[in-house]
Formats: C-alpha cells, structure tokens, sequence
C-alpha cells in the first residue's frame, strides 16, 4: 500500500511563537519516524514553521488554498504564493470548509488543480455526514468527491497526492468510525483510484484516516490493511499525543 504519512491539522490554534515552541517540542519526539510527518499550520505560522522544521524531515501544510494564481480574492492565499515560501502540502476540501465555508466539490477540484500546478502535494479530505451514513450511501458520497476532486489530474501528478478519508460525524466529536468502518471506506477509495487510473496507482497512493484518532487508538487504526497514516486534529496539538501517533505508523 502507499507510504505511511502522519499529518497534523492545527486548525485555528497557535500563534507564530506557539507554533515554534510546539514543532520544537515534537521535533526530537519523531527523529526516528518511520512514516512521513507533515504540521499544518495556519497561514500567519508557515514562516515560523519553515524555520522551525529546518534541518528535520518534518513537512509543512498550509490549511487551503485558492484556485486562482491572483487576483481580487480578499482573504485568500495563491498555491503559488504557498510553494514560493517554501511550503510542501495544502490540505483542501476539509468538512470544516465544506460545513462553514461555502467549499463544494466543484471548487475543491479547481482548488486542487491550482495546487498540483504549483508544485504542492495536496492531502484531498472526503467524507459523509452522519445522516448519509445512516442511509447507507457512505460509499457513494465518498467515492463522488473523490471522483470530482480528481478530475483532470494525471497518474503521475497522483504520486502527489493522498487522501484523508474523514467521516464528518467522527470530527472533533470524540467518536470514531470502527477500525473495520475505516478500513472499509479507505479500501473502497483505493478501488476508485483503481477504476480511474489502474490498480499500481491505487497501490501507491496514502489513503489516511481521519477523525478523531489518537494516542489510544492510532495502533489499531493504522494496523489496517488500507489505512496508511493519519489527518489527525486536536491529538496534533499536543507533542506526546502526536508522537505515539507517529510510533505508531509502522
């Protein structure tokens, strides 16, 4: 299956001094990581973060990013503007823009074009509300963002790219989907890879869980045959939480 790559998503917490003291706290907990390991930060931390993460194997992730290179965009922030400073990852199409920020499938994909033409690896965010789940269409809502998302991206640029299967329901709420729910879904989303490009491509890509994992239950959850790492959240704001995490991505 795809490499392992555990990455934090800060959200909207830590300023730049915070940001700094957090990844110098974590950086001798995963000296030793035998996955990938990626922070992101907010848009006022990348800089810090960069500094900080010097010298180490340690990625940085920018939260979102716009589809247009400029323009009049209030608020936003270019995938160029990102890979000028230095930054490897964008995170897009995350339930919370989803939810609160008007962000559909369309968009995300335009959103994710901008970033592949940069030069960013994406970690693309799919996954259904409760109620979807309840009715039984898991499987298809998951598979149509993931479809979308992917439009006009090419084999190669997947080497690019990794998916973080989120079910909505399992964010932020202390539930989480059962090791064997997680490992259906990321297996479902390597078959649509399967179907659109063919199944090396499938084999290669990280398909990450995410939704509330933790120090508790990141050992179980990663010992799936289809789960390759972590979009972790609040467990990602504290350096030993996230270190077991990273231990235990095998």
């Amino acid at each position: 299956m795809g490499k392992y790559v555990i990455a934090g998503n800060w959200k909207m917490n830590k300023t730049p001094a915070e940001a700094t003291a957090l990844i110098n706290e974590i950086k001798p907990l995963v000296a030793d990581a035998a996955c990938d390991v990626v922070v992101g930060v907010p848009f006022v931390d990348l800089p810090a973060a960069l500094a900080a993460v010097e010298g180490t194997k340690i990625g940085v992730a920018a939260q979102n990013c716009h589809w247009e290179k400029s323009g009049a965009y209030t608020g936003e922030i270019s995938a160029e503007m990102l890979a000028a400073m230095g930054v490897g990852y964008v995170i897009l199409g995350h339930s919370e823009r989803r939810t609160y920020f008007g962000d559909t499938d369309e968009t995300v994909q335009k959103r994710m074009r901008a970033a592949l033409d940069a030069g960013l690896t994406v970690i693309l965010c799919v996954g259904e509300y409760l109620t979807q789940r309840e009715q039984g269409v898991t499987n298809e809502v998951v598979a149509m963002q993931t479809k979308i998302a992917l439009g006009g991206v090419s084999a190669e640029e997947m080497a690019r790219v990794i998916i973080a299967y989120e079910p909505v329901w399992a964010i932020g709420t202390g539930l989480t989907a059962t090791n064997e729910q997680a490992n259906e879904v990321c297996a479902m989303i390597r078959t649509t890879i399967a179907g659109l490009y063919d199944q090396a491509v499938a084999d290669a890509v990280t398909v990450q869980y995410g939704g509330s994992m933790n120090a508790g239950n990141a050992a179980a959850l990663l010992a799936q045959s289809d789960v390759d790492g972590g979009l972790i959240g609040g467990a990602s704001l504290k350096a030993a939480d996230f270190a077991v995490i990273v231990g235990a991505a095998k």
